[in-house]
C-alpha cells in the first residue's frame, strides 16, 4: 500500500490538452507553424514553455515571455468548464479514507496550475511547480522535492502521468508510475519507464 499519490495536472487530473493545443496553435500561426495532434504531442506536450519557445521560434528573453503570456492567457479562456478525469474524485476520497497523502507536480505555471485546480475544486495540500524548484520534467528534481515534502521514499509513493517526459521525471525519481492515455499511445508510454497504463481513474481504483 502506497502512502501518498502524486499527480501530475494538465492531461491528468483533466484532459486539457485539447485547450493548450488550440492555445498554441493561435499563437503560432503568425509565425507560420501549423500545430496538429502529432505536432503537439512530439514538440510540445509535457516540456516547460520556455524550451519550446526556444526550440520552435528561436526565441529567448523578453520575446518568448511575451509568447508565453499570451499563450497562457489564451488557454485560461478557453478553460473555463473543466471535467476531472473520470474516477479522480473517487480515487480520492478512497486515498484519503485509508489515510495516504496527495500532492501535484506539474510543470504548469503557477497561474495556470491554481486555475485549473480550482475550476476543478481541488485543494492538494501539496503542490510543486518545477518553475519553483528550478528544473521541470524530464528532470527527476520536481518528484524528488515532493518525496522529500512528503518524508517518504520513492517505492512508498504512486505517480500518475499521462506524457513520456512525465514519466521519465517520475521513473527517474524511482516512484511506481502509471499513465493515462489522455494524449500519447500505450507505447510510447510504457517505453518511457511506465508499469502500467490507464484509461481513467476508476482503473485505478483496484491499485489501493
Amino acid at each position: 500500500m502506497p502512502k501518498a499519490l502524486l499527480f501530475d495536472l494538465d492531461g491528468t487530473l483533466a484532459d486539457t490538452d485539447p485547450l493548450h493545443l488550440l492555445a498554441w496553435r493561435e499563437v503560432l500561426a503568425p509565425y507560420g507553424l501549423e500545430v496538429g495532434p502529432g505536432f503537439y504531442r512530439e514538440r510540445i506536450s509535457g516540456r516547460l514553455n520556455p524550451e519550446i519557445v526556444r526550440e520552435l521560434l528561436g526565441l529567448e528573453g523578453k520575446a518568448a515571455e511575451k509568447l508565453i503570456e499570451a499563450k497562457e492567457a489564451r488557454f485560461r479562456d478557453l478553460a473555463q468548464n473543466l471535467k476531472p478525469t473520470p474516477g479522480l474524485h473517487e480515487l480520492l476520497a478512497k486515498a484519503e479514507a485509508k489515510g495516504l497523502a496527495w500532492g501535484v507536480v506539474t510543470n504548469a505555471p503557477k497561474a495556470n496550475a491554481h486555475h485549473v485546480l480550482e475550476a476543478l475544486g481541488l485543494h492538494p495540500p501539496l503542490l510543486v511547480l518545477a518553475e519553483e524548484v528550478g528544473r521541470g520534467k524530464p528532470d527527476p528534481l520536481p518528484y524528488r522535492v515532493a518525496l522529500e515534502r512528503l518524508g517518504i521514499a520513492p517505492e512508498e509513493a504512486l505517480a500518475f502521468e499521462d506524457s513520456p517526459s512525465g514519466v521519465r521525471s517520475a521513473v527517474g525519481a524511482g516512484i511506481p508510475t502509471y499513465a493515462l492515455l489522455t494524449g500519447h499511445g500505450g507505447e510510447t508510454l510504457l517505453a518511457a519507464g511506465a508499469q502500467g497504463i490507464l484509461r481513467d481513474f476508476q482503473e485505478a481504483l483496484e491499485l489501493l
